[in-house]
């Protein structure tokens, strides 16, 4: 709405450098109490007119409507900064959720172990010692559960806040967090960003409106003409008149050479602006491209081989153990192995939902993530 404000002003200021002075009207006195006539001479109505030169006007208006331009981009890139804000705050809040999920989980396995331990200790079977490390782990399984829990609500205002409303109510997100992944190529695009990012074409905006402003400066010193005509009445003779009168002023000292100088100046400024406005994308397109590829290749690599071999494991020692293969402590080995597989997945596609979320603002992916990623 702010942004929608601003060009709306702008759009004001554009109007406005296009129009027209108002005329000016006047009433003179002249050799009031004169003996040959008292009431003087007077010029009533005297009507003055400034006609302005050398397409001031137009120039005027041409600087004034690149800044409306300017101010659409600026409500352009705000968009895109929400949307992928709230992209990447959705996924931190639904990887949290899903953490939340996991320890529930989690907890209950690790519950199923201790009474199994118990009975195992009962029967002789292990030794005290390896119950008191499940009870352990699963109390830290508890403590983890629970602050995530005490946590979520705080972040799921935090995610209404960004979308812009908070009181819209969120208790549970869905989406395709274990879908494939989208496939950004760091190369293509920073070579798009460079190209069509709001930012990027502001600062190219910039340097035609300096070349306007330019321009508008080169033409101030051509004089704008004021014609002036009125009604004159003189008393001393009894007489009815007319004048007329053509003015401008000499451009002989001031003839806008600073303000011409300070318009090349900027030209050079908004250009270097450009390149400056295009590496610092870039660098953040790469900070977030460096997070995703490594939250993405890592998330592959559990979902794919750790978990199910750390499942596997589980389930052998599991089984192993009841069949009297080994001791126990072999199985709560297992079991913690993949507890932290399944959380470090967990968190790693976090990650690479994040950082995935920003680039998509960056590169203004309006329907995202694609159809064709979600399962």
């Amino acid at each position: 709405m702010r942004a929608t404000f601003a060009i709306d002003a702008a759009d004001g200021k554009r109007v406005q450098a296009g129009l027209y002075p108002n005329p000016v009207i006047s009433a003179t006195g002249d050799e009031l109490g004169d003996r040959t006539g008292q009431g003087g001479i007077w010029t009533a109505p005297q009507v003055n007119q400034e006609i302005v030169t050398g397409r001031k006007l137009s120039l005027s208006q041409a600087v004034a409507a690149f800044e409306v331009d300017q101010a659409t981009l600026s409500v352009l890139n705000e968009r895109y900064a929400i949307i992928g804000s709230v992209r990447a705050v959705y996924y931190d809040t639904y990887a949290l959720q899903r953490r939340a999920e996991i320890l529930r989980a989690l907890s209950k396995l690790a519950e199923q172990s201790v009474a199994t331990g118990k009975k195992l200790v009962e029967g002789g079977n292990i030794a005290r010692l390896d119950l008191i490390q499940l009870e352990v782990q699963l109390e830290q399984i508890l403590a983890d559960r629970d602050a995530v829990e005490s946590e979520l609500p705080a972040t799921f205002r935090r995610l209404a806040a960004v979308v812009g409303d908070s009181t819209i109510p969120v208790s549970r997100l869905d989406g395709p967090f274990e879908a494939r992944l989208p496939a950004y190529d760091l190369q293509r695009s920073a070579d798009i960003l460079k190209e069509v990012h709001p930012e990027v074409r502001f600062a190219k905006v910039g340097v035609d409106r300096a070349h306007a402003t330019l321009r508008r400066a080169e033409v101030e010193p051509i004089p704008n003409l004021t014609l002036s005509s009125g009604y004159t009445r003189q008393n001393q003779n009894q007489s009815n008149d007319w004048m007329i009168g053509v003015s401008l002023p000499l451009p002989t000292w001031n003839r806008n050479q600073g303000n011409i100088v300070a318009a090349r100046a900027e030209i050079a400024m908004n250009v270097a602006q450009v390149g400056r406005v295009q590496n610092e994308l870039v660098e953040r397109l790469a900070t977030a491209f460096r997070l995703y590829a490594a939250a993405s290749q890592r998330a592959e690599r559990y979902g794919s081989s750790i978990i199910p071999r750390a499942e596997e494991t589980f389930k052998l020692s599991t089984d192993a153990f009841r069949g009297g293969q080994f001791e126990y402590l072999r199985v709560l080995q297992a079991q913690r192995s993949l507890i932290e597989a399944k959380l470090e997945y967990n968190r790693s596609l976090g990650d690479a939902w994040k950082s995935a979320g920003e680039i998509s603002g960056l590169l203004l992916e309006e329907a995202w993530p694609p159809k064709s990623l979600v399962k």
